[in-house]
């Protein structure tokens, strides 16, 4: 059984559960943090991993609370969306290290969509190293024009997948682009994907992309 204390954790998401599917923790050979987007579950994000179909792998969803992780816009003042950005940025980590601490940093893969891409990619910019991968669906890194990204760290070689919209009713075409050159300048080798007039969603090209991923971490021969 996959059992992730989040007591620890400060602010409005602490003590909020982690969802789990696929292998037990204690057995896998890589992990997939999921983060859902406003307004879901991390339920429904887990129901992604059967797209996935690696039987060794397992996948880690924490739950927002209130199904949000913060109030307003991602472009918006980040003083604006505390202190539940903070709290939020806490809890993707708590669940990063209990999966490192199982499979070591480069077998774990972020994966969000939404508001759950922009908090994903958001903490791996701020925790740069070597990790599995990160799959951004339709989001990008969290503040106003303008922020600057001063973040330390090497991401050396992490495959990032970045997808979206151009015509996006959330997330603008730019910050896509300057969260690809952000991961690229930080040693992230990304794959950018913009599709035109998507809108905001999912497609089957990025599910394809993101399922190679996936089964890129399990060992080979297995």
């Amino acid at each position: 059984m996959t059992d992730i204390d989040t007591s620890g954790v400060d602010g409005p998401h602490g003590g909020q559960p982690v969802r789990h599917a696929g292998a037990d923790l204690d057995e896998a050979t890589a992990v997939v943090v999921m983060v859902h987007g406003r307004g879901a579950t991390a339920r429904s994000i887990l129901g992604m991993a059967g797209e996935f179909g690696t039987d060794d792998v397992a996948y880690l969803a924490p739950s927002a609370s209130r199904n949000t992780w913060y109030p307003h816009s991602f472009m918006e003042e980040t003083s604006e969306n505390q202190p539940h950005l903070d709290s939020a940025l806490d809890f993707v980590g708590s669940v990063v290290d209990a999966a490192a601490d199982a499979v070591g940093h480069e077998r774990v893969l972020l994966l969000g969509f939404s508001q759950g891409a922009c908090l994903s990619s958001e903490w791996v910019a701020r925790n740069a190293r070597r990790y599995g991968g990160l799959v951004g669906f339709s989001g990008g890194l969290i503040g106003p024009e303008g922020t600057p990204r001063e973040y330390d760290g090497d991401l050396d070689g992490t495959p990032v997948f970045l997808g979206c919209s151009d015509v996006d009713p959330h997330i603008p075409l730019e910050r896509v682009k300057e969260t690809t050159e952000v991961l690229s300048g930080l040693g992230a080798e990304v794959d950018e994907r913009i599709y035109e007039g998507m809108g905001h969603g999912v497609n089957e090209d990025e599910l394809a992309a993101a399922k190679e991923m996936v089964a890129s971490l399990e060992p080979a021969g297995e």
